[in-house]
């Protein structure tokens, strides 16, 4: 298990590294575990080691200890972003890049930038910084790790929505910053990472005990995959061999027999107890290839078996079972190896061997574990041997005939010892054409024809000379041992001429995508290379926005498909994994379909078929499949993202058409319209209880209103709103939003459920109030004629809530997030009559930028809608609170 050579990709991985930084990552599995600290502590020892140290950005969250570690480094001033009225300080990435220090110490790793910074994520950031040959020190939680996201959220119940990509953390150095679940409480109680309120509500959500010991558990697991992996590349790189079993690796081998499946559930059970990666391997050798449909079927089930129990696969070429085996192991620097016992009989393992006698041999280091046979009463026998055609053995019978002859015409000049020799010559040719079968014949064919044509007496097969005996068991032997190195050197060109054509039919489609920015001409020639590879017919189906399948390509060019099939097809599409002939699932369909993806969503799927009905994909050929599919997948991907840069570009020019067109309109309406207003008012001083100027006036001021609205939104988008909050009463700021539209109410009854003791809102006055009347003139216009209209406010345990709902047509299902977009109105709904489309947006958008959230949803009982606005908890003040 010693490396010939190092890995290239070894080296290649070194290259890269050449000129950047290095990024060291304090991982933490919860807030207040010390990384901050520990991090400023590293840098303080570097610096005093004469590294050249600076601070980009350190939260200190106010903690006086880690304040004072801040003091003896230079710190590099932030720059100020105003963002919706707000500054807000950013890392100034520029500055520390002018400034280019040795190590720069950049804190939360996942943070989000301010909107209009140069990286929307600190990470971007900090890969500019290693590009420029910066060290970076940073700190990051466990439950920002983009591949863990899912794995916190099913235990903690909380969702983080600030996440790193894995390719982030695959070079840089992790250190574990740990503390036992007991003592992070105990700095939890002590206000140490929070105050005491949020340290209280803290304690009995996210950081309970059982979730930090998982949390705790995650991170230390995470990192020790990290250092295996960074072992593993040092290995390749320096050609060292041997397991170097510090993490177990666990490589399974299976055959085509039925007990393979009990192989691979053991392999997983041993995977679980050890908690290791495991991986499932078949060594496709050319004696593979005589055992017949039934083996190909069982086998492409085990490898199924192992992809839903959760391992990876592989199925590789070589001469025999055991010297893939053995090379696969080395490269995996596996610890393990799974294997079943076959059920053979003493006289196969006398001509064949044992490969389990031959890896205990061969093996250095590794636990080998032996699964007993596993018998099953109604397996297939395998195939008869292939022991060619006999045009194959009239060949070697040619060639012994031919040198025969040679040797009898030149008897006197080549000699018989020598004539011996040239009998070899049709063995290795026929071994090394036809196979094992022909060169044993041949070989044997070749000592009769030297002892009858050569060996005294002539013409006859005794022989009286011991001499000449020993002379043709040698050669018997000589010759059947030419005829079996042949035939191996056959079998390995075979492997060899296999393996290049598949990467020959992968490059060549490869440059055949990079050419083609169409869709349709990607499914095309998907479908095409598909059909010529496999010897089958390929169809490509791609879902339309409704998520329904459509063929779009097929060669060749095919009927629509039958119900199953199509039932199939659009399984795979739901379902994401494989399905159709050849498979476990839907077996009945013609087709064996695979799912097409982009971007890591499903976009159709492929089919294969073939004529004879048999399955379309053979075992060996699956990884020729996949990499097929993930070369469509990246082609489709790259389409696509093409096609949304230009649609991109044809919204931003809209958007800023809009603006434009926003910011003249309300601004030349609105001096003519102050007038109006103005000359409407005095007409009705002068004509008092005059109807036509009353309803002159409430369009007027509709009007007015609607102004507002376009004057609002063209605030929004351009970003100029700026927010002034202070403390505000939410009965008061309720009441005055109802005065203000009491005419538009007119005709409902109101309902109040707006608690006295509700705490105060640090919100902008002005905002608010178009906030509230927005929702209430919405309100009013949709609500069925004399219905009730309610006004709830209600504090929940993170937030307030202020809820808007009238008794009406409700909202679409599946709609109600696009309410709050620009100019929408919803066809086909009761709640497109009338409006704009524009008081909503400005709902959200005011919202928004005081901090705030939006959101709609439909009552069941009575009918109608909610409109609500969620306050945050930290913009809530308890009454009576000065500023």
């Amino acid at each position: 298990m010693t490396p010939d050579r190092p890995a290239p990709e070894a080296f290649l991985k070194a290259a890269a590294r050449e000129g950047r930084g290095r990024l060291k990552v304090f991982l933490g599995a919860a807030p207040g575990v010390g990384k901050t600290w520990e991090m400023l502590s590293s840098a303080a020892e570097r610096q005093r080691g004469g590294t050249d140290t600076v601070i980009g950005v350190v939260e200190t969250h106010g903690r006086v200890e880690t304040e004072a570690m801040v003091r003896g480094l230079e710190i590099i001033p932030r720059h100020r972003v105003e963002h919706q009225g707000r500054s807000l300080d950013e890392m100034d990435l520029d500055a520390i890049l002018e400034r280019r220090p040795t190590l720069a110490l950049v804190d939360e790793l996942a943070h989000s930038n301010a909107p209009g910074s140069r990286h929307p994520k600190r990470y971007q950031d900090i890969d500019e910084l290693l590009a420029a040959g910066i060290d970076v020190y940073t700190t990051l939680n466990i439950q920002h790790i983009e591949s863990l996201n899912d794995v916190v959220a099913s235990f903690t119940r909380v969702r983080v929505r600030e996440t790193v990509p894995d390719r982030v953390l695959e070079d840089a150095d992790l250190e574990v910053v740990d503390i036992t679940p007991d003592e992070l409480i105990e700095r939890l109680k002590a206000g140490k990472v929070y105050v005491p309120e949020e340290a209280s509500r803290a304690l009995g959500h996210f950081f309970s005990r059982t979730n930090l010991s998982a949390l705790r558990e995650l991170a230390l697991r995470r990192t020790a995959q990290a250092v295996d992996a960074e072992m593993l590349g040092d290995l390749k790189a320096q050609m060292l061999g041997g397991a170097w079993a510090a993490g177990d690796r666990i490589v399974v081998a299976v055959d085509r027999s039925d007990g393979a499946a009990e192989v691979v559930r053991a392999g997983k059970r041993l995977a679980d107890a050890l908690r290791a990666p495991w991986t499932v391997v078949h060594i496709e050798t050319p004696r593979d290839r005589r055992l017949g449909d039934a083996a190909e079927q069982r086998l492409a089930n085990t490898l199924h078996l192992a992809t839903r129990l959760g391992g990876l696969t592989a199925s590789l070429p070589g001469a025999t079972p055991v010297d893939g085996l053995l090379t696969y192991a080395a490269d995996a620097r596996a610890t393990h190896i799974v294997i079943g016992k076959s059920l053979r009989s003493r006289w196969f393992e006398l001509r064949h061997g044992s490969v389990v006698d031959e890896l205990v041999r061969g093996l250095d280091g590794v636990t080998l574990h032996v699964i007993p046979g596993v018998a099953s009463p109604g397996r297939p026998k395998r195939a008869a041997p292939d022991l060619g055609l006999w045009t194959d053995y009239a060949f070697g019978a040619l060639g012994v005939a031919v040198i025969t002859a040679l040797g009898v015409s030149a008897r006197q000049v080549v000699g018989i010892s020598n004539t011996a020799l040239l009998f070899l010559i049709p063995v290795f040719g026929a071994a090394s054409r036809f196979g094992m079968g022909a060169g044993l014949f041949t070989a044997v064919l070749s000592s009769l024809a030297y002892n009858f044509f050569f060996l005294p007496p002539l013409y006859t097969f005794t022989i009286t000379d011991p001499e000449n005996v020993v002379t043709v068991t040698v050669f018997l032997g000589v010759a059947v041992v030419t005829s079996q190195l042949a035939a191996r050197l056959r079998a390995q060109a075979a492997l060899a001429r296999a393996s290049a054509t598949q990467n020959a039919a992968l490059a060549g489609f490869a440059r055949i995508l990079s050419g083609i920015g169409d869709e349709g001409e990607l499914a095309q020639a998907l479908a095409a290379e598909s059909a010529r590879l496999f010897d089958a017919s390929g169809i490509v189906l791609l879902a339309d926005h409704t998520g329904l399948l459509a063929v779009r390509a097929a060669a060749p060019p095919e009927d629509p498909l039958d119900p199953v099939a199509m039932a199939a097809a659009q399984w795979v599409f739901d379902k994401g994994l494989p399905a159709g002939r050849g498979s476990e699932t839907l077996p009945a369909a013609g087709w064996l379909f695979h799912p097409l993806t982009a971007g890591g969503k499903p976009i159709g799927v492929l089919g294969l078929a073939r004529e004879d009905g048999h399955p379309p994909v053979r075992s060996d050929q699956l990884p020729l499949l996949t990499s097929l599919l993930d070369q469509s997948s990246l082609a489709f991907e790259r389409t696509r993202l093409a096609s949304d840069i230009g649609e991109i570009a044809r919204l931003r020019d809209r958007d800023r058409l809009r603006a434009s067109l926003l910011a003249s309109v309300s601004h030349d309406l609105r001096t003519p319209l102050t007038k109006v207003l103005a000359t409407v008012a005095e007409l009705r001083h002068r004509l008092p209880g005059e109807a036509m100027l009353a309803d002159l006036n409430a369009e007027t001021q509709r009007l007015q209103r609607f102004v507002a609205n376009l004057l609002d939104m063209a605030r929004i988008e351009a970003g100029a709103l700026v927010v002034a909050a202070e403390p505000i009463d939410l009965t008061d700021a309720v009441a005055s939003a109802v005065h203000d539209l009491k005419q538009e109410l007119a005709g409902h009854a109101l309902a109040f459920d707006v608690a006295p003791n509700l705490p105060l809102v640090r919100a902008d006055p002005k905002l608010l109030h178009h906030c509230l009347i927005n929702l209430l003139d919405n309100a009013g216009k949709y609500a069925d004629a004399g219905a009730p209209i309610a006004i709830v406010a209600h504090r929940t345990h993170d937030a307030l809530t202020i809820s808007v709902l009238d008794e009406g047509p409700g909202l679409p299902p599946g709609q109600e997030a696009r309410l709050f977009e620009t100019f929408t109105r919803l066809e086909g709904s009761d709640r497109s009559k009338t409006g704009t489309g524009l008081g909503l947006a400005i709902v959200k958008g005011f919202a928004e930028a005081m901090g705030m959230t939006v959101s709609a949803e439909n009552r069941q009982s009575p009918r109608g809608a909610v409109f609500a606005l969620h306050v945050p908890e930290r913009l809530l003040m308890r009454p009576g609170l000065a500023e």
